[in-house]
C-alpha cells in the first residue's frame, strides 16, 4: 500500500478544506436521513416472545426495563456454535456505557438464538455486563431477520439491530438494520439516530455516566 503524497502545509490545508466541504455535505445528508427515519411508520408486535436471561424468563416488554424505547442487538450465536460471532463481538466491544442511553429513556439488550447456558460463559469470558438474552425455542430471530433459511434449508445467522417503541404495554417495531447497515453504528448518537425519538438533545444533558439519576 502506497503512502499519501507529501505536500506543503498550504497544499495540505487546501486539500483539507476541499474534503471538509464534502464531509459537511455527507453530515447534512445523514441528518436528513435521520429525520426521515423518525418519520417511518411502525408496526405493532403481537407475538408473545419468551426469552431467557439472568433473571429467568422474560418477555419483549420486559427487555425495555420500564423505558420507552429498546434497541436490540441481534448477536450471531447459533445453538451449535462454541462461541459467538467475532464480528458481532467487535461491534459489542464498541458500545459505550448504557447510562447515556438510559438517560434518554432507551434500553439496550443483546439477543442470540443459542441457549442461555452457552451465553453465560462466553459473556463472562469477554467481560461484558450488557443485558443478554437467549431467544432459543422462539421465532424472534426469524421474525426480525436475524435468522433465515439458506438454499439447502440450513439456518443462517445474520447480524442486525432492531428498534422498538413502547406505549404502556403495547410494543411497536420502528426500525431494523442488518449486515453493512451496522457500519458506523456504536456511538450514543448513532444508536439514537436509529430510534423513533432520535437524539433527544433538548433537555437531556450529557453527564458523566455516574451522575445520572435513575
Amino acid at each position: 500500500m502506497s503512502l499519501p503524497e507529501i505536500v506543503s502545509r498550504e497544499q495540505w490545508r487546501a486539500a483539507r478544506e476541499d474534503l471538509l466541504a464534502k464531509e459537511a455535505a455527507v453530515a447534512r445528508a445523514r441528518d436528513a436521513l435521520a429525520v426521515e427515519r423518525r418519520r417511518m411508520p411502525m408496526v405493532e408486535v403481537d407475538a408473545e416472545y419468551v426469552f431467557e436471561g439472568g433473571d429467568g424468563k422474560a418477555t419483549l416488554l420486559d427487555l425495555f426495563e420500564g423505558r420507552g424505547q429498546l434497541v436490540v442487538h441481534h448477536f450471531m450465536f447459533a445453538p451449535e456454535w462454541e462461541a459467538g460471532c467475532r464480528g458481532c463481538s467487535a461491534f459489542l466491544d464498541q458500545i459505550g456505557h448504557l447510562a447515556h442511553l438510559k438517560a434518554r429513556d432507551t434500553s439496550f439488550a443483546v439477543v442470540s438464538r443459542t441457549p442461555y447456558t452457552r451465553i453465560l460463559p462466553f459473556k463472562a469470558r469477554l467481560g461484558w455486563t450488557v443485558p443478554w438474552y437467549s431467544s432459543y425455542d422462539s421465532d424472534f430471530n426469524a421474525d426480525f431477520g436475524a435468522t433465515a433459511k439458506g438454499a439447502d434449508g440450513e439456518l443462517l445467522e445474520r447480524p442486525g439491530l432492531s428498534c422498538f417503541l413502547r406505549d404502556v404495554d403495547r410494543v411497536f417495531h420502528t426500525y431494523a438494520a442488518h449486515g453493512r447497515g451496522l457500519d458506523g453504528i456504536g456511538s450514543l448518537s448513532s444508536l439514537l439516530d436509529l430510534t423513533a425519538r432520535g437524539r433527544q438533545d433538548d433537555g437531556v444533558p450529557v453527564l458523566h455516566h455516574d451522575e445520572y439519576e435513575f
